[in-house]
């Protein structure tokens, strides 16, 4: 532990320094100081306290990859007696493998696949179980809904919750859930900062401080995160991600019955864009992985700016209040090239020309919500249950303007133009549209202990979800008004959660769980279905999709709690899948039903005090079972997009010594198909590789180095139906940290 004064000391000359050396805060630190000392000549006063033995333990506390409790306020229980299946990427877990980016946290997570960013969807695009999920990410239980490329800096851990879960999280969750915890100030003062350095130009700072401040009352702190990133991809000859945060959260009353937290995260994005390979038919086109299609001058920037305040109270150890505001704004900006391919299968490689489509746009979404949930323990005769009930209400915002680059020069296929100049003859408007969306959601989840052997859950929640979707068209080539629209939707909906828990001893836990959730017409705030065509709007009035899971599953805390041991048999079915409208072309119709099932088991935690693991497999059978036969509509038993048969991934560290640390893992990804309609697009599976070595200097100096795709591997990440973007190359980050 390090005090207010050796941190002074610490940054002396920086601009936090002016803070800590402010007249307040020179005040408080003798006190402090004071307070310490009479406590030490207390405790020497007291003849029982001369008796007790002094230990001294060498060496740093081990970490930990096994998290035991979730993120969420809502589930009460820790995660060996959650009937869900539930994986969690500690802090641990990112700093060891020197994790800079959520693409590559969700690695680490095999029921989560990658696609690609489209016109109007740019960030982070993850497929949990052979479903998109891509507006199922959360920040400390609401929405993040921004479009940009998240970066871990501040973020404590990163729990996926397979499975619907509408009666947690309201609308979406087809597949799951990824809900991020924030770092947030606490009672343990420390100082962490890392310089790293790398090939591909890759250049990384980041700090995390965390302080007491007395002087603003009892269990008041401050904690600050920033980070700043600069590089390009191994083996791509284009492409650039250039990204600074900051983040602070500001604690008062920790350790008490009343409680308030205060956090505001900022994070920038200015980035060249990278579409990576089109398709040539049904294949990739096949060409040196580092061709790149773009223009050095593409440009893709982003800012997320998100405030959240929190307040708890304790009236008893039985009865607690959690309330949550928050206020996100984000904008973004980009002109992206997408490469694609007119030229007949069989055409002679160098002799096909690439069509650059540019886009190019900007947007604004906005998001303001409150939460309140009460959490009560109640005893009615035998039983005993764990009751959160609450309400949730917000509305949020979706602004963009989008438009296509006219008469720019396409490029060799084989050979394509580096450094070549932008040219276009205009970027006339295509469509500028306004969503708003207003949802409110009352929800009620009661866990009940029978006894020591069987507990079961149940839950109920109703959503409701209106849209106001307004939106004018211009002629594409021309930018020559055509229209306007407007639609108005609502939809109200029952969600629901039922769980029967089984404890034949404290350490394992076997359950059965059903649950539903519902994906409105309009889940991501616009009725548009495709930026291919005329932006067309074929899902207008439509009702929501309808899901439902079933889970058997059991879950064991091994080698005395440090390592857990999970298996988990699971079917989720859209029951009523949208589908191109055999009666009205060019609009769907709710009348397809597809199917993810198969079975997800996975290691986590201390093997022994120096050998640590992370491990997981799924097997995922996901097919259409109901579909009409027409153009348009995959067929019965066409497999479901981003959904590998088989993914697995593994990462496992080992001390050496006191001061010797090596690790290394892997991923598998089985065979994926980009498009289950016909042409029908599909990628090979792949394997890839990672090390990791790490020397500790001193108890706060490391020096740290980790090695990726270490064989190199030239294989496809992120997948879109109209291009792929190929996975980095080998690569290596050496890291200087500082820890206090």
């Amino acid at each position: 532990m390090f005090s207010p004064r050796f941190s002074t000391q610490l940054l002396a000359g920086t601009a936090i320094a002016l803070v800590l050396n402010a007249p307040e805060f020179a005040a408080a630190a003798e006190p402090a100081e004071q307070q310490v000392a009479a406590a030490d000549q207390t405790a020497a006063a007291k003849p029982e306290s001369r008796q007790m033995p002094t230990i001294t333990v060498e060496g740093r506390a081990p970490s930990d990859f096994k998290a035991d409790n979730s993120g969420l306020n809502k589930l009460t229980e820790p995660l060996r007696d959650t009937p869900q299946t539930i994986s969690t990427v500690t802090r641990e877990v990112i700093e060891e493998r020197n994790i800079t980016s959520m693409q590559d946290a969700f690695r680490n997570v095999p029921g989560i696949t990658l696609g690609a960013s489209e016109f109007n969807w740019q960030g982070n695009n993850p497929n949990i179980r052979g479903f998109n999920s891509r507006t199922d990410m959360f920040l400390d239980g609401m929405r993040d809904f921004g479009m940009y490329f998240r970066d871990p800096f501040d973020l404590e851990q990163i729990d996926v919750l397979q499975g619907p879960a509408s009666m947690v999280f309201g609308r979406g969750s087809t597949g799951g859930v990824i809900n991020s915890v924030s770092k947030e100030a606490n009672l343990s003062p420390h100082l962490f900062g890392s310089v790293n350095f790398g090939t591909d130009s890759t250049k990384r700072v980041a700090a995390d401080i965390n302080e007491l401040l007395p002087e603003l009352g009892e269990g008041a702190a401050v904690r600050l995160n920033a980070m700043g990133n600069d590089g390009k991809v191994a083996g791509r000859d284009g492409g650039k991600q250039q990204r600074w945060g900051m983040a602070g959260s500001l604690a008062l009353g920790l350790g008490t019955p009343t409680r308030l937290v205060i956090d505001y995260v900022h994070q920038s994005n200015n980035d060249v864009p990278d579409y990576g390979l089109p398709w040539f038919g049904t294949q990739v086109a096949q060409v040196p992985r580092n061709n790149f299609y773009g223009f050095n001058s593409d440009y893709q920037k982003a800012n997320a700016d998100i405030v959240t305040a929190k307040a708890d109270h304790d009236f008893s150890d039985n009865l607690k209040l959690h309330t949550q505001l928050r206020y996100g704004h984000y904008s973004r900006e980009n002109r992206i090239t997408e490469p694609q391919i007119a030229a007949a299968v069989g055409t002679a490689v160098a002799s096909v020309t690439v069509n650059r489509n540019v886009f190019a746009g900007f947007a604004t979404e906005t998001f303001l919500q409150g939460q309140v949930d009460l959490n009560a323990i109640l005893e009615t005769g035998p039983l005993t249950h764990k009751i959160v009930t609450g309400l949730e209400a917000g509305r949020e915002r979706s602004a963009p303007w989008m438009g296509f680059a006219q008469g720019v020069p396409g490029t060799n296929l084989l050979t394509p133009a580096k450094n070549a100049f932008f040219s276009s003859t205009g970027t006339p408007p295509n469509l500028i549209a306004d969503t708003t969306g207003d949802g409110i959601g009352i929800y009620a989840l009661d866990t009940i202990k029978i006894n020591d052997m069987f507990q079961v859950v149940g839950g109920l929640r109703w959503d409701g979800f209106r849209v106001n979707y307004g939106a004018t068209r211009y002629v594409a080539a021309t930018g020559v008004f055509t229209g306007a629209e407007r639609y108005l939707h609502t939809d109200k909906e029952f969600s629901y959660k039922a769980g029967v828990i089984f404890k034949p001893m404290e350490e394992g836990t076997v359950y059965a769980s059903f649950g539903n959730s519902f994906n409105p017409s309009a889940e991501t705030l616009t009725f548009v279905t495709s930026a291919r065509g005329a932006f067309p709007t074929a899902n207008i009035n439509l009702d929501p999709e309808k899901n439902k899971s079933f889970e058997f599953g059991t879950k064991w805390d091994l080698l005395g709690g440090g390592l857990a041991a999970n298996l988990a048999l699971f079917r989720t079915d859209k029951e009523n899948a949208r589908i191109p409208n055999p009666s009205t072309p060019g609009f769907n119709t709710l009348g397809g039903t597809f199917r993810a099932q198969g079975v997800d088991v996975s290691v986590t935690g201390r093997i022994t005090d120096a050998w640590q693991i992370i491990a997981g497999y799924v097997y995922l059978d996901g097919k259409v079972i109901k579909a009409p036969a027409i153009t348009g509509a995959p067929a019965v038993g066409a497999p479901l997009p981003y959904a590998p048969k088989h993914s697995f991934s593994f990462w496992t560290s080992y001390l050496i010594t006191r001061d010797i640390q090596v690790g290394a893992g892997g991923q598998r990804v089985g065979l994926r198909y980009a498009q289950n309609t016909a042409p029908i697009r599909s990628v090979p599976g792949y394997w890839t590789f990672d090390a990791m070595a790490q020397y500790n200097v001193s108890d706060h100096l490391t020096f740290k180095v980790n090695l990726k795709n270490l064989t190199d591997k030239y294989y496809y990440d992120a997948l879109h139906q109209q291009h792929v973007v190929p996975g980095a190359g080998r690569s290596a980050m050496f890291a200087v940290n500082v820890n206090y």
